[in-house]
């Protein structure tokens, strides 16, 4: 059985490859100047890009097929500022595999690859979190969570011009 919400549940995904990836990489570089073939050690490295820019597709399908919902109780805008981010990573991650898989090369260009997605890894994490704050504002802020909550109305809460509710807590409105 898949878990409802499913975006909530695959959301973490491109997170942890988000920031396990720039370690990989950075330890991969360590080890082939070490001696260690390129092919060896960073096959793992392209493996993970693959595994975070899928990831990723799967984290916007999901959060498409469940943000009608969420708008019933969160603004617009705030959901918009979150999608933004997100649809900025994904060219941004499959950016990145294209040069992580470059790094695959044992000549000189492959070594030149390598330290340009590590440095493009660290970006893509800095995005990451931009994506990640912004989901966690829709949750913890906005209330995005009780879109879902069992025994909650389907309609959705008065709001004012700026998102918030109207007479309650921001995020949070007594029954």
């Amino acid at each position: 059985m898949m878990p409802q919400p499913l975006h909530p549940a695959v959301v973490h995904f491109p997170i942890v490859f988000s920031v396990l990836l720039p370690v990989m990489a950075a330890v991969a570089i360590v080890l082939i100047r070490r001696g260690t073939r390129p092919s060896r050690v960073w096959l793992p490295v392209v493996a993970v890009s693959v595994v975070l820019t899928g990831s990723t597709w799967i984290a916007i399908q999901t959060g498409k097929n469940e943000e009608e919902r969420v708008e019933q109780v969160v603004s617009e805008s705030a959901i918009e500022t979150h999608e933004e981010a997100a649809e900025v990573f994904l060219p941004l991650s499959a950016g990145l595999l294209l040069l992580v898989g470059a790094g695959l090369l044992d000549n000189r260009s492959g070594g030149v690859f390598r330290y340009v997605a590590l440095g493009g890894a660290l970006l893509l994490l800095a995005q990451g979190f931009r994506v990640g704050h912004s989901g966690g504002e829709l949750v913890y802020r906005h209330g995005a969570a009780s879109a879902y909550a069992s025994g909650t109305s389907t309609t959705a809460p008065a709001r004012t011009v700026d998102g918030e509710r109207e007479g309650g807590e921001e995020g949070h409105q007594r029954r």
